[in-house]
């Protein structure tokens, strides 16, 4: 297998990016999950090259009966990998997908909202009343549990920018 993506233009390089997907991604699922995802991958995968292009795309769709799918769709799906989609990439969108996580900027535009100062934590308290008496109100049991994985400082504060990391990459500790 090495020796045919060695033989394709441009692919090593695109491999390589493609890497970059955290592995804690396959903590998320099952094993009988991650093999459904494996049988799909290699579905779309026309080429049998370890990444979906455009072409694989455009295939898979054809074999599905839409023979005209517009450029722009096509483009669009594979900007969500934001580069090349291995399965690794493929994994974690349906990860992000299927679990309802905001992408990490969005995370912390939220956050920065209680954090008029720009420090980067918020109080714990503070946060912890909002948690219990808007919107979609948290248990005092949700608080506690999400505050146990939630990284703090010594006065108690929040550090959000870590905590988005964790909701969105996963706890480095499970790795």
């Amino acid at each position: 297998m090495a020796s045919r993506k060695a033989g394709t233009r441009g692919k090593a390089g695109a491999t390589k990016q493609a890497q970059r997907g955290s592995s804690n991604v396959f903590s998320m699922f099952e094993q009988a999950q991650i093999q459904e995802f494996k049988e799909a991958f290699s579905c779309i995968d026309q080429n049998r090259d370890g990444i979906i292009c455009k072409s694989d795309l455009r295939e898979t769709y054809s074999q599905l009966g839409k023979v005209s799918v517009p450029e722009e769709e096509l483009d669009a799906m594979l900007q969500e990998g934001k580069g090349p989609i291995n399965f690794t990439v493929f994994l974690t969108l349906f990860g992000e997908k299927l679990n309802g996580t905001d992408p990490e900027e969005a995370i912390l535009s939220a956050f920065r909202m209680f954090d008029p100062s720009g420090k980067g934590v918020v109080n714990k308290d503070e946060f912890k009343q909002l948690l219990l008496t808007q919107a979609d109100k948290f248990s005092p049991a949700e608080v506690e549990q999400m505050f146990a994985l939630t990284p703090m400082d010594l006065a108690g504060n929040i550090d959000y920018k870590s905590l988005c990391y964790i909701i969105t990459h996963g706890d480095e500790k499970e790795e």
